[in-house]
């Protein structure tokens, strides 16, 4: 059985007994020079007779049977076999897609010719073409009475094929024609694949284009045309910037800092509820710090080489630095003026001040291996531990998230994490610079925190360097790289680091010379020493335990400063990190150690009197002895708690997703979701609070009006700290102040005027420069000023003014 070759280069059955012999295909004239895209137009039989049903046909591919050759490019991989048609199903006759010509073909894409039988007659033979992207052609000639032969040149880049084709036509045995036909097909001259296309014309000088009968032209698009993927249209520029804009939201980061913030308005609620009127907790300390924003603000923009001499403990030089100076909230210091002012920004700072420790946390467990359930119990339980409630109303202990966020940029700046170890090519002196420069913005928020955290960073860099040597000297195989550049960003940020350190360490050494009394001692330290007990004991705030440790508060000594509870969540899942983790043992044992130590520090002289704890640091590290309270120590105890939790939580969910994958479906359930999340929601509830938030006292309109030197009475601790705050409409300098320690002048003030108004302290203010005294009436009830505030003052030299409540008296 004679067969014929399809566009595959396999064998088919023949159409008739003329194609089985193919003696009946007369020679065509000589072949001409065509190009490729001509010849992918003429299907190589273009001189082929439309009525004959017989036509040129690719070029086979590998392993074609012989007399057949193939162009130098590899056509597309999609098959394009001649299909038999059906359209010409009258002898002799040939309709469009019947007759033996190619479908254009143009190089800008994939073209594929079909070329239909010629009908039902014998001698008839299917053609097909396949037109790579290059413009290529593939011809198959079948056995089917049709020679061809081809030739492929390249010159120049370009590509050309200088072909035959020679097609011969059977006579069909019908009573129409009875002699041969021969067609001749000629192309013209190659031209650039760029340029317009070609124009095919037959042996007879006519376009191939069109039949011989009417001239019709057949050159259609191609009908498959409409089946195929319209190309994907270019976005505008709105859309790109919006799909950028998309990119940067979903991003995981965008989404911790805008969950950090969402969370520390909900649990802090209702700070911002009436956030120009109220304070958290209380109105002394808080108002204290909302002025120091204010001065530090006000200051720097008016004149900054008076940062230290604030208005507040008149005459006192260095007054600034007799607390921590939160220096750090400058810039927010510098927005509004006055006291409502003041406490809109103390607000804010404070909801802020909770959403940096929950993303700094979390930024340092994500360096250091753990995954984002993980990181988020980490940062939440470092931001929210029940034992920080009780700190609410001092801003600069709650402002400790800069120290876990430098921890996670020089961990990445240095390509270290506790799960995989140093990886040199993660290196970035970028984040090595940041890093230092958020723990010098830290430093400078108090050494309350900072200083501790000062410590710490030294000495980890001391052993990291020496770790780092040793490993590289003597273990590792391959010496890993440390860099100059990484090098030079350390020395360079380490020296801005100690520099901020040193700058704002002067004032204090100097207040520490002109007030001794302001240094602390170890019987002071034992005084604020915590007892174990403290550590599973939550202060009155805690929503969960308050009510429930209220017998256990009442045994501490002073538990505002005792009741140290992490969160017993927390000490679960660091218990159950120390068992199931994602970090090495070796790390965890690490972290277990942290934690005890940091514990028996934050006991101070309550562990064994601290004689080989705390009380050498007290006495021999600069600065240590200016540490009031140890058990703010308990901050390091919560982080280290913290990363042994997400190393658990971390393990948990990877062992969720190995059984997820097990599933068919492969994603989780509802409740191996609910599982992961449990751990976070029960660190989450146990954070929650009920602070109170106490009414500001509203400024007297005397403050916004008498100049100073003023003082004002009653004078007090806890009274003097809102005089600060209502100071801050005009800074004026007043006596009055509130601090850690209380300076002996202020001292002989609040001795000397109890007997306000008399010649004895009249004279003393006249003398320590005072002008102006105003008797706030509705704060002296009980006091010696209930009787003497109406007392005539004539002989004194001075006189008296009613200005609401306040009664001002001009010395």
């Amino acid at each position: 059985m004679t067969t014929d070759q399809s566009a595959t280069g396999g064998p088919r059955p023949a159409a008739g007994p003329s194609a089985a012999s193919g003696e009946d295909s007369p020679a065509g004239p000589p072949p001409g020079p065509t190009t490729s895209t001509e010849a992918a137009r003429a299907g190589v039989s273009d001189g082929a007779d439309p009525a004959s049903g017989t036509g040129g046909g690719t070029a086979p591919t590998a392993g074609a049977p012989a007399g057949t050759r193939s162009t130098d490019k590899d056509p597309v991989t999609s098959d394009a076999r001649g299909t038999s048609g059906r359209d010409n199903d009258r002898p002799g006759t040939a309709s469009g897609t019947g007759g033996a010509k190619a479908g254009d073909a143009t190089n800008s894409g994939d073209a594929r010719t079909r070329l239909g039988d010629a009908g039902a007659e014998p001698g008839a033979a299917g053609t097909s073409a396949d037109v790579t992207t290059d413009g290529d052609v593939k011809a198959a000639a079948g056995d089917a009475g049709t020679t061809g032969d081809g030739r492929a040149k390249d010159a120049d880049g370009k590509d050309r094929e200088d072909g035959a084709a020679e097609a011969g036509a059977a006579k069909a045995g019908t009573d129409k024609a009875g002699t041969d036909k021969a067609g001749a097909a000629k192309e013209g001259a190659a031209k650039d694949d760029t340029d317009k296309d070609d124009t095919d014309k037959n042996g007879d000088g006519k376009e191939s284009g069109k039949s011989e009968e009417g001239g019709k032209e057949t050159g259609k698009p191609d009908r498959w045309a409409a089946f195929a993927s319209a190309p994907e249209p270019r976005p505008s520029w709105v859309r790109r910037a919006a799909r950028a804009v998309g990119r940067v939201l979903i991003h995981e980061w965008t989404l911790a800092t805008l969950g950090s913030l969402a969370l520390a308005v909900l649990m802090t609620w209702p700070t911002l509820r009436y956030p120009l009127h109220t304070l958290p907790q209380d109105y002394w300390d808080p108002s204290l710090q909302a002025w120091q924003m204010a001065w530090s603000g006000h200051i720097l923009l008016t004149n900054p080489a008076q940062l230290w001499q604030s208005n507040t403990f008149f005459p006192e030089d260095w007054s600034f630095a007799f607390s921590d100076t939160l220096l750090g909230y400058a810039p927010a210091g510098m927005i509004g003026t006055g006291p409502e002012a003041a406490v809109l920004r103390y607000n804010i700072m404070f909801v802020l001040a909770h959403a940096l420790a929950t993303l700094g946390a979390y930024a340092l467990a994500r360096q250091l291996g753990a995954g984002r359930i993980g990181g988020a119990v980490a940062g939440v339980g470092y931001a929210y531990a029940p034992w920080l409630l009780a700190q609410a109303g001092h801003l600069h202990v709650i402002s400790n998230g800069g120290i876990p966020l430098a921890l996670a940029m020089l961990a990445r700046g240095h390509g270290y994490s506790l799960r995989h170890g140093y990886r040199p090519e993660r290196r970035h002196d970028g984040w090595v610079y940041t890093g230092w420069l958020v723990a010098a913005w830290q430093l400078s928020l108090g050494f309350g925190i900072g200083l501790p955290f000062a410590y710490f960073l030294g000495g980890t860099v001391v052993v990291a360097a020496v770790t780092w040597y040793v490993r590289r000297t003597w273990f590792w195989a391959v010496k890993r790289p440390f860099g100059r550049r990484l090098l030079a960003a350390d020395l360079v940020g380490g020296l801005l680091f100690a520099g901020v350190g040193a700058l704002l360490a002067v004032p204090y050494f100097t207040v520490k010379e002109q007030h001794p009394q302001a240094e602390r001692t170890v019987a002071d330290i034992g005084i604020f020493s915590p007892p174990a007990s403290g550590f599973f004991t939550a202060p009155a705030e805690s929503r969960i335990w308050g009510e429930l440790h209220e017998g256990a508060r009442a045994a501490l000594p002073w538990h505002p400063e005792m009741t140290l509870l992490p969160g017993f969540v927390l000490y679960a899942l660091a218990a159950g990190g120390l068992f199931f983790s994602v970090w090495k043992l070796r790390h965890r044992l690490l972290l277990l150690a942290g934690v005890v130590v940091t514990m028996v520090l934050a006991m101070g002289t309550r562990f064994f009197d601290g004689t080989y704890t705390y009380v050498p640091l007290f006495e021999h590290l600069p600065g240590w002895s200016g540490l009031r309270t140890p058990g703010r120590l308990m901050l390091w105890t919560t982080l280290l708690l913290g990363l042994l939790a997400a190393g658990a939580v971390s393990a948990f969910a990877t062992r969720v997703r190995e059984i997820c994958a097990e599933r068919i479906p492969s994603w989780p359930g509802p409740w191996l979701r609910l599982a992961t999340l449990l751990p976070l929601v029960l660190v989450i509830a146990e954070g929650l609070n009920v602070t109170p938030h106490p009414v500001v006292p509203q400024q007297p309109a005397a403050m916004r009006t008498v100049a100073g030197p003023l003082l004002v009475l009653p004078s007090s601790q806890n009274l003097d700290q809102p005089v600060m705050l209502w100071s801050t409409t005009r800074f004026q300098d007043v006596v009055n102040g509130g601090s850690g320690f209380t300076p002996h002048q202020l001292d002989e003030v609040r001795r000397v005027t109890l007997s306000f108004p008399d010649q004895t302290s009249v004279d003393y203010l006249r003398i320590l420069g005072v002008r102006n005294v105003l008797l706030m009436r509705d704060q002296i009830a009980g006091t010696p000023w209930e009787v003497t505030v109406d007392a005539p003052v004539d002989g004194l030299g001075i006189t008296r003014e009613e200005i609401g409540q306040v009664v001002v008296y001009r010395l």
